[in-house]
């Protein structure tokens, strides 16, 4: 499965590299579009020394890990929320009748390596964060478990958003809500948010292990909300369990398709 999504993932990269000049120019305009959401909170700690409690180069950890999870995911599997427009053009009968799973397909399908712009831009984000706050091994270890566990949070939830377009053929926007939805509600810390809200992202649809919850044990702070201590290393049960979730729903949307007969 990965060597198939590979070589086709390749496929199109090998296609967009054809026009150089566009290519760098969309990884271009995708870093600086990605840089607006940093001007966002500069501007805000323009104004302010600390945003619920935290400091600026904490909230831009924060950001950078949940950026750095979502573009990557966003680039290895962002076409799952195309389903419907397959489904209604009745091109999804094509991805049943391959010897490789439809996931893969439509996952690697339109495969844009452009995007790395938005990745690079996280990447940097996250580095120097890192470096401002002198974050040390004994604790710095949990930002990659938390990148990893926020690639497949954002993952399933692509994956769920793909499923529910079995039936919500025509409302794509709605799926969206859980995907690009989860990734704006990340880029603060929770705290900003009320408890109610905060309780559903953790004990609900877990966004709040996407880099709250680790992030706390990074920065060496209690939550907020006075969550268990205990939760701040709960990140990769909870995503292997939504991951579960998504891929029961898929294969219960797969299984009761009905072909458009076009």
């Amino acid at each position: 499965m990965v060597r198939t999504y590979a070589l086709l993932a390749w496929t199109w990269t090998r296609a967009a590299a054809a026009y150089r000049g566009s290519f760098a120019l969309m990884v271009l305009l995708g870093f600086v579009v990605a840089a607006v959401d940093v001007a966002v909170i500069l501007v805000v700690f323009a104004n302010t020394t600390a945003l619920a409690g935290f400091s600026r180069d904490e909230v831009l950890l924060l950001y950078g890990a949940a950026s750095l999870s979502f573009t990557l995911c966003d680039m290895l599997v962002g076409n799952l929320d195309r389903v419907s427009a397959h489904i209604k053009a009745g091109t999804f009968d094509t991805f049943l009748i391959r010897p490789v799973g439809a996931w893969v397909q439509l996952a690697a399908n339109r495969f844009n390596p452009t995007r790395i712009g938005r990745i690079v831009q996280a990447v940097l984000v996250l580095g120097h964060a890192v470096t401002a706050l002198g974050v040390g091994w004994d604790r710095g270890w949990m930002i990659a478990v938390m990148v990893a566990t926020g690639m497949v949070i954002f993952g399933s939830l692509w994956t769920l958003a793909g499923a529910l377009q079995f039936l919500l053929t025509d409302a794509p926007e709605v799926v969206n809500t859980f995907t690009y939805g989860g990734q704006q509600l990340t880029q603060y810390p929770l705290a900003v948010y009320s408890r109610e809200l905060v309780r559903g992202v953790t004990y609900v649809l877990p966004l709040a292990f996407v880099n709250w919850q680790p992030g706390l044990y990074v920065l060496g702070r209690d939550d907020p909300f006075g969550t268990p201590e205990a939760l701040r290393f709960l990140g990769p049960v909870a995503a292997l369990v939504l991951a579960l979730a998504a891929m029961a729903a898929w294969r219960q949307g797969v299984r009761h398709y009905r072909s458009t007969g076009s």
